[in-house]
Parts: structure tokens; C-alpha cells; sequence
């Protein structure tokens, strides 16, 4: 079994991410921390278990630090557990980062279920193909292990989501401090209201977005979907 510790800020999303860990064969769950120091206890406990982590599922946004940072304390302390990242940050400053710090994947919020599973299975292939001792017998070998790791399969949202539409979407919502309602989302992406929705709602089930009726208007109260704060 490949052990995974999931750190994440977010009550909501950690909790999605521990579940979809254990859904996935071949893996469990290590425990969940919600930030750093939490992070790095729970690592120093489980290596002096005998137990150590294989895998960390990292948000880079923690209310005590940057996940990039807690990436070099690991190193430095001796910690050898692979790391993917999972977070909302976009800036290609912070991905480039992530590569010197050894991130071996990078897995942009929103996603649903489909696209960690596929992460998680691909890191199964990478761990797999190097499990072996000894040396690799050709340069083959060596790009068949990377392969494993830096193509994905395009299951990452669900069936008739597209990539494209809900980063439109989602960057909408971000920027619109009072929130919107689908109405509002459809007539400012140019998509209709029932796919602006569907896209809303796969937001909230991914934890960067809320909510809540709408009163003040007659007949049934709309839904108004907010950005969470701080994803």
C-alpha cells in the first residue's frame, strides 16, 4: 500500500481528498494535516513508526507558511515522501518553483474525483516501474517511469465539462467579491444557465466555492455561488 498524508488548510476539501485516497486501490490514507507544523509532526511520527509517508498531497496556500517551503524543511529533515501538488495557484512563477522543489505532479483546483484517480494511479505506474534494484536497462525504461508521471489522461473533470469553460468560469466567480447567480455566471461567460450551473455546482462539490439562497425576490429565492475566501 502506498501511504498518502493529504495537507490541506480547507475542512472541506482535506475530508474529499482523504476520501477519494481511500477509494483508490492500492492506497491509504496516512492522515490529513491542515497546516505546516501539523504536516511535519505527523511525517516525524510516522518515520519513527517504522511507518514513513510515501506520498503528500499538498496545498501550497497554509495558514502558517507556503507549501513550497515546507517542501525544502522535509528535505532538509530527511524526509523522502514524493509530492503532489494540489492547489488553486496558477502563477507560472509557482509551477516552475514546484519543479526545483521536486514536485513530481502538479493538479490544478477545481477537479473532481476522476482527474486524482487518474494522479494517483499514474504515481502507482511511476513507483512500479521503479521498484526494481539495480539499473535500468536503457534510456526506455527511464522515459517509460517519467511518461508515467507527465501524461495525463484526459478524464480530469467530468463527462461534458470541459477545462476550458470552467477556468472561465471559475475566474468570473473569483473576481466577483458579492458572488453570482447562474443567470448572472451564464450571461457573463456567454454559456446558458442550466451549463452555467452544472459548472457552479461542480464547484461547490470541490470545495472552492459555497452556496446560499437568495431572498428578496419573488417566488423561489436563487442560488448566488460565492468563491470561497482563500482558494
Amino acid at each position: 500500500m502506498i501511504s498518502v498524508l493529504v495537507v490541506e488548510d480547507d475542512p472541506v476539501a482535506a475530508a474529499a481528498h482523504t476520501l477519494y485516497v481511500g477509494r483508490t486501490p492500492g492506497f491509504s490514507a496516512a492522515g490529513t494535516a491542515h497546516s505546516c507544523a501539523e504536516a511535519l509532526r505527523l511525517l516525524d511520527r510516522t518515520r519513527a513508526a517504522g511507518a514513513p509517508v510515501d506520498l503528500i498531497l499538498l496545498d501550497l496556500h497554509l495558514p502558517d507558511g507556503h507549501g513550497l517551503q515546507l517542501c525544502r524543511t522535509l528535505r532538509a529533515a530527511g524526509h523522502s515522501a514524493d509530492v503532489i501538488a494540489v492547489t488553486s495557484a496558477r502563477e507560472l512563477t509557482t509551477v516552475r518553483q514546484a519543479v526545483s522543489a521536486g514536485v513530481v505532479q502538479y493538479l490544478l483546483k477545481p477537479f473532481g474525483a476522476a482527474a486524482l484517480h487518474d494522479r494517483l494511479d499514474r504515481y502507482a505506474r511511476y513507483r512500479s516501474t521503479l521498484g526494481r534494484t539495480g539499473e535500468a536497462t536503457g534510456q526506455d525504461e527511464v522515459d517509460q517511469a517519467f511518461a508515467a508521471l507527465r501524461t495525463p489522461d484526459r478524464t480530469a473533470l467530468p463527462k461534458g465539462l470541459s477545462a476550458a469553460t470552467l477556468d472561465t468560469l471559475a475566474t468570473v466567480l473569483r473576481t466577483t467579491p458579492d458572488g453570482l447567480s447562474a443567470t448572472a455566471a451564464a450571461a457573463a461567460t456567454g454559456v446558458s444557465r442550466i451549463t452555467a450551473r452544472r459548472y457552479l455546482e461542480h464547484l461547490v462539490t470541490t470545495g472552492l466555492a459555497d452556496r446560499e439562497p437568495q431572498y428578496g425576490q419573488v417566488g423561489r429565492p436563487e442560488l448566488n455561488y460565492r468563491w470561497r475566501t482563500g482558494r
